[in-house]
């Protein structure tokens, strides 16, 4: 029993971690709470649906064409929406009011489209997983933690190794700065936008294949993105990992004790000690700079 609350709040902290990065990556860049990013990952759930049920596309290219898509979409957030307030040095306050509006016009876009019904994207038969010990993973469960691992390892090497990713952290650190060196912090921005979106569609696509996908799956999941990274340290590529996967199994280790409705208070007490323990890691406060 132990073992198998272990390995599900691994599978689930990988998604958690790949939500968190997506969001980190743009707060780093902007730092201002993009809670849009959560109807981006409800996007992505709905592309990837759009692209395996209704054209019947492959899996595999329906989960690229949704990562492709929703970076599409995140890039458009920021030059339609955030862009013209940068223009204007408009205060953090107006930003985060502009992404909850983004978040609820995007909810109710897709369930314009969509409508409110609850759609399910795997179409396959379930097969017998695999046993560990007293613990059993699925197929579907397997590859949700290889795909996330993975990407988390490439989007890792990507910031320590490339140019681009270097870019980044130079931005994020003292954007005054880069632009002195010949840095564009608004090219900077774009990139980041469009890799942490397609991160959060990617991520929104490997949860509907374990849960239904609805309108409003976003806001939950945006809420343990943003606890997940705060816990990390509110802007670190490898805290954002190491709290997803923390939250992924402090809460299914709580159910072993605790009834499952409480799941999500758990998050949120982890959240509150966190804060009492580290209280300037959070809202806006700069992280521990990174060599560039």
């Amino acid at each position: 029993m132990l073992l198998q609350l272990f390995l599900n709040g691994i599978i689930a902290g990988s998604i958690y971690a790949l939500i968190a990065l997506g969001f980190t990556i743009i707060y780093r860049t902007v730092k201002f709470f993009h809670f849009a990013h959560g109807a981006v990952y409800a996007a992505g759930a709905y592309f990837a649906y759009t692209f395996a049920i209704s054209l019947h596309l492959p899996f595999v290219l329906a989960l690229f064409l949704s990562a492709v898509m929703t970076a599409v979409l995140g890039v458009g957030i920021d030059r339609f929406v955030y862009y013209p307030l940068r223009l204007r040095k408009a205060p953090n306050l107006a930003f985060l009011i502009a992404s909850f509006g983004v978040f609820i016009f995007l909810q109710y876009l897709i369930a314009i489209i969509y409508g409110n019904r609850i759609l399910i994207l795997r179409t396959w038969p379930v097969k017998e997983g695999y046993k560990i010990f007293d613990a059993v993973i699925t197929p579907t469960q397997l590859m949700i933690l290889i795909v996330s691992i993975l990407l988390m390892l490439f989007l890792w090497l990507f910031i320590q190794k490339t140019k681009l990713g270097k870019a980044m952290r130079a931005v994020s650190d003292d954007p005054l700065a880069a632009s002195v060196v010949g840095i564009n912090p608004d090219k900077i921005i774009i990139a980041s936008f469009a890799i942490g979106s397609a991160l959060a569609g990617v991520a929104g696509t490997l949860i509907a294949l374990e849960t239904n996908i609805g309108p409003t799956m976003g806001w939950p999941a945006i809420l343990k993105g943003i606890i997940a990274s705060v816990v990390g340290g509110g802007g670190s590529i490898p805290g954002s990992m190491f709290g997803g996967f923390l939250l992924g199994l402090a809460e299914n280790l709580g159910m072993w004790k605790i009834p499952s409705a409480w799941k999500d208070t758990i998050s949120f007490v982890i959240l509150i000690l966190f804060l009492l323990v580290r209280p300037r890691g959070f809202f806006g406060v700069k992280p521990e700079k990174e060599a560039v």
